[in-house]
């Protein structure tokens, strides 16, 4: 959990009447290696409003991971910030949902000692600067924890909090971290690929459960996934990024009818289909160490021309909330 003082606040309205909560621009980060220096964000644009989800899809080494790092305000000590920043809209609560909760829930405590133990971190005393966690505020919050649990449709949240993460199944352990990122009355929740560690059923179950929750709650979502179909079942908006470079942004609507950009035509070729069988994408993603120029995409584009290997497109929205940055984007398909 973060607040908006560990980063460079903006004076700047930025567009008040869309309620953007999170501001990320022209936001490059390299990381100094043995091998050398990697180049894993290449001046990255995104915005988030306020009680939005908005999805974040890439193959793998696209650079997601490490832009909802930068939001949490854990990037590892051999990353530079190289270019831009991220502005908050005021004091911005931010928590995370992992991948797989049970590395991220200690096997030596209960369920319960770790919310409470949440739940005391978080406490008005200690943010106040007390020493003490007082037995009506510790009472107070065990009440919100469990109230907390049963909205997360978890069954006798009660006895749940005596039990060890490895007594509860995979399913009620993502369940559990959902509750423990809302539970601090966030503004903003990273949500790393919450579901590919679960069967496919109980996919669809956490997928529908954060989505009605946030909506609940007017929390915003970040949701980093390679799944296309997990952002259709729970964005709102959908930002494609590659190699380090975002190519795509728009409504998940017009995302899927009309997709503009050639990589985000192919990586939706890609999915198999009841008229169509699925057609790779030819080639693999650049290193990172010495990433092609221009657009990154370009070695693998059939589109490319010289001004795609010179120069990276510049961001245009051809229609409203739809940014692309191509220099060769299909007609929009109205």
């Amino acid at each position: 959990m973060i607040d908006s003082g560990m980063f460079r606040i903006s004076s700047r309205d930025a567009n008040k009447t869309r309620g953007d909560l999170l501001a990320i621009r022209d936001f490059s980060v390299s990381f100094e290696t043995e091998a050398g220096i990697a180049r894993v964000l290449d001046r990255v644009n995104l915005l988030i409003g306020k009680g939005e989800i908005v999805g974040l899809v890439g193959e793998s080494g696209s650079g997601k991971t490490t832009l909802a790092r930068a939001i949490l305000g854990v990037l590892a000590p051999n990353a530079h910030i190289d270019h831009g920043g991220l502005t908050f809209t005021g004091e911005t609560n931010v928590t995370f949902v992992p991948q797989d909760p049970f590395s991220s829930l200690s096997p030596l405590f209960t369920v319960g000692d770790q919310i409470m133990e949440l739940m005391r971190w978080r406490s008005p005393e200690r943010r106040a600067g007390e020493r003490f966690y007082s037995r009506s505020r510790r009472r107070a919050d065990r009440e919100r924890a469990l109230a907390m649990l049963g909205a997360v449709q978890l069954p006798d949240p009660a006895r749940l909090l005596t039990k060890y993460p490895h007594e509860v199944s995979g399913g009620q352990r993502q369940r559990i971290m959902i509750a423990m990122a809302l539970l601090p009355k966030p503004a903003l929740i990273v949500a790393d690929e919450p579901t590919t560690a679960l069967d496919v059923t109980i996919q669809a179950q956490i997928l529908k459960l954060l989505r009605q929750l946030a909506t609940e709650h007017n929390v915003s979502v970040l949701l980093t996934t390679h799944d296309l179909g997990t952002a259709w079942e729970i964005c709102d908006r959908i930002m494609v990024m590659y190699a380090g470079q975002e190519l795509e942004t728009a409504p998940v609507a017009s995302f899927f009818r009309a997709p503009m950009v050639p990589y985000t035509r192919r990586l939706l070729a890609s999915l198999p289909t009841a008229d169509a069988m699925p057609t790779a994408i030819q080639g693999e993603m650049p290193g990172l160490y010495q990433p092609p120029t221009g657009c990154r995409f370009h070695p693998r584009c059939q589109s490319a021309a010289d001004i795609c290997r010179d120069t990276r497109p510049p961001p245009s929205e051809p229609e409203p909330g739809h940014i692309i940055r191509c220099h060769h984007p299909r007609a929009y398909d109205a």
